[in-house]
């Protein structure tokens, strides 16, 4: 049917195909078939006969062709969401069916409506300046209904189309179908993978209700009354505006559990930032390249943001940096984790409903994230050591304000005896610390207590660490008895820190280190306060201690072996005290002399 409409004969009786582009793919058309022209308003082919019947077996694999190339002219221009392998049955039966109705209603169409449809398409030709013969002049038709020469032609072109239709699907030869699939793929919003096994079970089922149709227009040709089907709009992929925009997923991820501040705080910066970029679209309408075009906005993110920038929207900063370009950008860890905020919603989303179960759904985040330098941190040098616990803070007794009080002396000593995470350190309790009466073997213990704000980077990080023999030495337990006679034994160890904005209780101390660091002419960028970890860890390897061992000491996860991720009570039934004591013990720094270290209770000093 739809070859017919296409077949039109020039003024020397040639019988040419031509299909009209619509206007908004005529560049992308043009583009398709790479020509000089920017812009492509039809599609023309000769047919090389002026043979109306031979016409009309020619123009059928042209006119596929035609919707071939307008398929590929709308995927440039579309909005392409996540590709996918495969269909439900239930999407399957959907697009066939959808096919089948709409192949049945332009067969009714041409019945019910004949002569009037062509008089429509003759004049749009006309006012196309297109010379247009038709196959059946307007005057030779019956008012309503098919004459019988339009009867006739019908007949041929359906038994044609029949046998070869049949013979494809006693075959499976969905090929036949190609075309007519693409299109439905592109009605339906769907990007399918054409070597996947869900586009071969859709190309069978499309195949098959093609050979139905035919079926069923044979039967209206013999007078057989069948109904078309309802022919809905192809609303497969319709995804409702309402309660599932990220604003709605956002709120309903903060209900399901408490979160850390800063966690919130990281969610809510990088889903403002998404939505000033894309507003606040429904989650399964986001795409790869709403995705892509998010992490490209934040690699243009300026490092440090002063003045107006620290209040501009993100697409502002993006024109700021523009202006210029070279300023320094925050790193690809910081793009990723906040592409990560975005991603674990809509995924959040998928799995609690908002997107409902029926609807094909795809991350569109995945694969998106960049690839990160690795960190420079490493272990402390050795004369980086000695210039540390040589300094004033150390042998004079000095306790700069930033430094906190007892923080500034204990904190880097502890983590460099207990490979301990500084928010893991600040923000003990004198309760931490304890000791076994059996073995007489000091420890502590690093928990998670949320309702202090006290966190933990995994569950592996729940651990118990021997206190090494140098810290008992230098007068560790002499201040914990000391914060114990004036804090209680819930007090903090060092009540001089507080939390900040993101919620650790050392992110001002850490600032502070750095600086004194610095000023001692410790410059080198790698060696951070982080480092003392690697330092630890570098140490019970050097002294042969076991890495499961070792893994538990440090909180790690995820090495293999049995699983890692033991917690306080279960490394003690693990290993047992003595075992972690005697790997505690035989932690050394070999060059690095300690002896000159004696801890004082505070007193009045300068600052």
């Amino acid at each position: 049917m739809r070859a017919l409409m296409g077949v039109i004969k020039n003024q020397h009786g040639v019988y040419h195909a031509r299909m009209k582009v619509p206007k908004q793919l005529q560049e992308a058309t043009a583009k398709v078939l790479a020509g000089r022209k920017e812009r492509v308003s039809w599609l023309k082919r000769s047919l090389g006969t002026k043979d109306l019947r031979e016409a009309n077996i020619r123009a059928k694999p042209v006119l596929m062709e035609f919707d071939r190339t307008l398929a590929r002219a709308k995927a440039l221009t579309a909005e392409q969401p996540p590709a996918r392998t495969n269909l439900t049955e239930i999407e399957i039966k959907r697009i066939a069916e959808h096919h089948f109705a709409s192949l049945l209603a332009d067969d009714e169409e041409q019945r019910r409506d004949g002569k009037e449809l062509l008089r429509r398409i003759d004049l749009k030709l006309k006012k196309s300046g297109c010379e247009f013969t038709p196959m059946f002049p307007l005057d030779t038709l019956p008012e309503y209904g098919l004459s019988d020469e339009q009867v006739r032609v019908r007949a041929e072109n359906l038994a044609n189309e029949r046998k070869i239709m049949e013979d494809c699907l006693a075959r499976g030869d969905i090929s036949a179908v190609a075309d007519d699939v693409q299109l439905l793929l592109d009605d339906f919003g769907i990007n399918l993978d054409l070597k996947g096994a869900g586009y071969r079970q859709l190309g069978m089922a499309v195949l098959r209700k093609y050979v139905s149709a035919l079926h069923a227009i044979a039967r209206r040709d013999a007078g057989e009354p069948v109904d078309t089907p309802p022919l809905s709009k192809p609303t497969g992929q319709a995804v409702p505006d309402t309660n599932t925009g990220l604003r709605i997923a956002l709120e309903g991820w903060k209900k399901v559990k408490p979160r850390p501040a800063n966690t919130l705080r990281e969610f809510e910066h990088a889903l403002e930032w998404f939505m000033q970029l894309h507003g606040d679209l429904p989650v399964a309408k986001i795409t790869r390249r709403h995705a892509r075009e998010f992490r490209e906005a934040l690699q243009d993110v300026p490092l440090r943001r002063s003045g107006k920038l620290r209040k501009a929207t993100l697409p502002e900063i993006v024109q700021w940096t523009k202006q210029h370009p070279t300023a320094q950008r925050i790193s690809a860890a910081t793009v990723n984790k906040l592409l990560g905020a975005v991603q674990a919603l809509a995924v959040w989303s998928r799995n609690n409903g908002l997107i409902p179960d029926e609807l094909p759904w795809a991350d569109p985040f995945a694969d998106m994230r960049l690839e990160e330098a690795r960190p420079e941190r490493e272990a402390w040098q050795l004369e980086e050591l000695q210039v540390l616990f040589s300094s004033p803070v150390f042998t004079e007794g000095l306790r700069p304000e930033g430094g906190r009080g007892e923080a500034a002396f204990w904190l880097p000593l502890l983590a460099l005896y207990t490979g301990a995470r500084l928010n893991e350190l600040a923000p003990l309790t004198v309760a931490d610390v304890s000791t076994d009466e059996a073995s007489r073997t000091v420890m502590i213990t690093i928990k998670e207590v949320r309702e202090e704000g006290r966190r933990l980077k995994n569950v592996g990080s729940r651990r118990v660490v021997p206190v090494h023999t140098n810290l008992l030495r230098i007068g560790f337990m002499e201040m914990v008895e000391h914060v114990r006679k004036r804090e209680g034994a819930k007090g903090r160890l060092f009540p001089l820190l507080t939390p900040g904005p993101k919620g650790g209780f050392g992110e001002a101390w850490s600032k502070w280190f750095g600086r004194y660091k610095r000023g001692l002419g410790i410059t080198n960028n790698a060696s951070v306060f982080h480092s003392f970890r690697h330092s630890f860890k570098d140490g019970l390897r050097a002294a042969s201690v076991a890495e499961d061992l070792n893994d538990a000491l440090c909180g790690h996860v995820g090495h293999g072996g049995v699983a890692r991720n033991y917690g306080a009570k279960d490394m003690v039934r693990r290993f047992g005290l003595a075992r972690l004591a005697d790997a505690i013990s035989k932690l050394a720094y070999p060059g690095l002399d300690l002896s000159h270290l004696r801890w004082e209770p505070p007193k009045e000093r300068a600052h």
